[in-house]
């Protein structure tokens, strides 16, 4: 049974990606930062037959927790399949350029970007001895540099000051990362699963978690001649789903 580590999963996106993937028959660590609440989430999904979910305490900002998980996990499963990079913060808002203090801006890519190499650089052991590792980093339209620059882009007047720029040095990240490992059986990609109602944005986006997550298994757990290092965005209408950097 393949095993899959899902941060930031107590909740909207992370956590239909970890029912759809038990469903699935893989082996789900529910990541939280609050164990409490994560082991809350895993006994109501128990009541609805959900299988093979375990709570696991993780904050993507803390190394002594980090740690704990990997060793945890380590214990338990000697490996790792499958990491998604799920766990992600807005930040304050509105967020402009010229007022968004470098304390705010940094909070964010705490969470949004230092936060998955965290965790990344403490799996990577564990994902080693996978045969087929996957890492997901998930991501968001947001960070497109070129869709940012066309004014005929739908989102073009959304700006932040520290979210977007937070996902696009998280794709930079996945592009240095997965070129470092292209010689392994890894596959590397940031995943954008679409402007999703959540919590995370005060449920305005147009598309649904289930689609959302949906989106990010398709790309994760492709088989052994799936791209490595590419953007895929569930905004993007055409069949190969690949965002513009």
């Amino acid at each position: 049974m393949k095993t899959v580590l899902i941060t930031g999963a107590n909740r909207s996106i992370g956590l239909e990606t970890a029912k759809q993937l038990s469903e699935k028959g893989l082996f789900v660590y529910l990541g939280s930062r609050n164990l409490a609440k994560g082991e809350a989430t895993v006994k109501e999904l128990s009541e609805k037959e959900f299988q093979n979910i375990k709570a696991i305490e993780i904050d993507v900002t803390d190394p002594e927790s980090i740690v704990k998980a990997k060793n945890t996990i380590e214990s338990e499963q000697v490996k790792l399949d499958i990491l998604i990079n799920n766990a992600g913060i807005l930040g304050v808002n509105p967020q402009t350029a010229a007022e968004t203090s470098v304390n705010d801006i940094r909070e964010v890519f705490d969470t949004n970007f230092f936060g998955v190499i965290n965790v990344t650089q403490a799996f990577l052991d564990l994902l080693k001895k996978s045969d087929s590792p996957r890492i997901s980093n998930i991501t968001s339209g947001l960070g497109s540099l070129t869709l940012h620059t066309d004014p005929e882009w739908k989102y073009y007047h959304i700006k932040t000051a520290a979210y977007g720029p937070s996902k696009s040095a998280l794709n930079a990240y996945t592009i240095a990362l997965a070129y470092e490992l292209r010689e392994l059986p890894f596959k590397v990609n940031v995943i954008d699963p679409g402007y999703t109602a959540t919590d995370f944005n005060g449920h305005s986006g147009p598309g649904s978690v289930e689609s959302a997550a949906s989106f990010i298994i398709k790309h994760t757990i492709a088989d052994e001649n799936g791209p490595t290092g590419q953007y895929f965005s569930n905004d993007i209408e055409d069949e190969t789903g690949i965002s513009p950097w």
